[in-house]
């Protein structure tokens, strides 16, 4: 059987998505249409990689799709999920963030009998910390070092009037929970909000965020203490090159998530 996807968004990620599910190229999953802030522009980059599907309103895509794969701005996410989750689909996301403000979506989607990921994005380790969580973990540390450039934009620095162009060394910007951290970073910490959410929740996962003028990579490290087992985790992503705030393996991890959906034999939990 075929399953039918719709992408949500046709940016940084949602464009790499589409060119890998466009023409079978991941088995048992048919691209069957995109919804996008500007339909214009969408239009043009499909035309560029050749792929023929209509981009059409996000409730129309839901309409007739299996699964959508949610890849737009995070002020987009609560009407995109919205519509994915009334249609029954199976919603695919990294917007960890979207997800910490908008929890009355996961009763939504059990009463619809429609379905939530989020996918694993620019981070490592999930496994680990589902695991970890079904026993008892006593603490999660996450410090997150990026290049200032990064991080422009964030609502944080805007109300704290931090000039991050102005930050000639590594310097603290932010400590706090993980709800605290995706709200005022809500482009920047997805992966502090999937870790929370996976781990011993988002008033309970403490962030560091630190701005670092000598880096050209984003890199997250990881300590958790839990009753089963103690370790550290660390990763450098590869920016994007069309946004810097966007690691080029997050692309990837939603095409895993999808590839997985329909494989024979899946890895991991």
């Amino acid at each position: 059987m075929t399953l039918k996807v719709g992408v949500a968004g046709l940016g940084t990620i949602g464009l790499p998505v589409a060119r890998a599910l466009h023409d079978g190229g991941i088995p048992g999953l048919q691209l069957v249409g995109v919804a996008a802030g500007r339909a214009d522009i969408a239009e043009r980059r499909l035309r560029e990689v050749s792929i023929a599907v209509p981009v059409i309103p996000i409730a129309m895509i839901a309409a007739e799709a299996d699964i959508i794969v949610e890849c737009a701005p995070v002020r987009a996410f609560r009407t995109i999920a919205e519509a994915a989750i009334e249609a029954g689909c199976t919603l695919v996301t990294v917007s960890g963030a979207g997800m910490l403000e908008a929890p009355d979506l996961i009763e939504r989607a059990k009463q619809r009998q429609a379905r939530i990921i989020l996918v694993t994005g620019a981070l490592l380790g999930l496994d680990a910390v589902r695991a970890a969580a079904e026993g008892t973990i006593h603490s999660v540390r996450m410090v997150s070092r990026k290049p200032p450039k990064s991080l422009r934009g964030a609502p944080y620095l805007t109300a704290q009037q931090i000039d991050v162009d102005t930050i000639d060394r590594p310097t603290r910007i932010f400590e706090g929970t993980a709800r605290e951290g995706a709200r005022g970073f809500p482009a920047n910490v997805n992966v502090a909000a999937a870790l929370s959410l996976a781990g011993i929740g988002p008033d309970k996962t403490m962030l560091e965020i630190w701005a670092d003028p000598a880096l050209t990579r984003n890199t997250h490290s990881i300590e958790v203490h839990a009753d089963s087992a103690h370790f550290t985790m660390s990763i450098e992503n590869i920016p994007s090159a069309e946004n810097p705030a966007t690691a080029r393996i997050t692309a990837l991890s939603i095409i895993a998530t999808l590839r997985g959906l329909t494989s024979t034999l899946r890895v991991g939990t």
